[in-house]
């Protein structure tokens, strides 16, 4: 057992939880598959982080793990339901006061199609353009149309259903 690398790990994963939160909650339905998800993506990460060279920032690559076993992960687990556990820590900035409308643009995202779901994480996140298509494997100019179009739906989505010509600024 290496004891530094383990402890250089748990310090990682620790300082950037929030990833994986905010990926398992757009990327499943129920609680037990929340965590299911997330359980996954620390196994995959632990799994995976002898690889990790730091050719780029630790987040970026948590990002990638965590986003390609999101999209890989069946949604038809064997496994009984686990008991709930709350997710309280998604990065949720303190500038934002209306908890419903953060609820409603998790739920906006989580309509979205699998990989517009992680352009737009990575987006909140404040990453570069540059980054996220490292992530996703795209080039930057077609990340650059991608937000584009997916800002437009989400606004669609978002707008009030009883006043369709405003819409809800995030």
């Amino acid at each position: 057992m290496d004891y530094g690398r383990d402890s250089t790990f748990l310090q990682h994963i620790n300082a950037h939880i929030g990833i994986a939160r905010k990926v398992s909650r757009v990327y499943t339905e129920d609680d037990w598959q929340k965590e299911d998800l997330f359980q996954e993506m620390m196994y995959q990460l632990w799994k995976s982080y002898p690889g990790f060279k730091g050719d780029s920032t630790f987040s970026t690559w948590m990002y990638r793990v965590c986003l390609n076993t999101a999209m890989t992960f069946r949604k038809n687990a064997t496994r009984h339901k686990a008991r709930s556990i709350p997710l309280e820590n998604h990065d949720v900035p303190e500038t934002v006061k209306n908890i419903d409308a953060v609820e409603e643009l998790y739920a906006a995202i989580a309509t979205l199609e699998r990989l517009n779901k992680a352009i737009i994480l990575l987006y909140l996140d404040d990453l570069s353009y540059e980054e996220i298509a490292s992530v996703t494997g795209l080039t930057k100019s077609n990340v650059s149309v991608r937000l584009v179009r997916i800002k437009k739906e989400l606004e669609n989505k978002l707008r009030p259903k009883d006043n369709p010509e405003s819409y809800v600024n995030h």
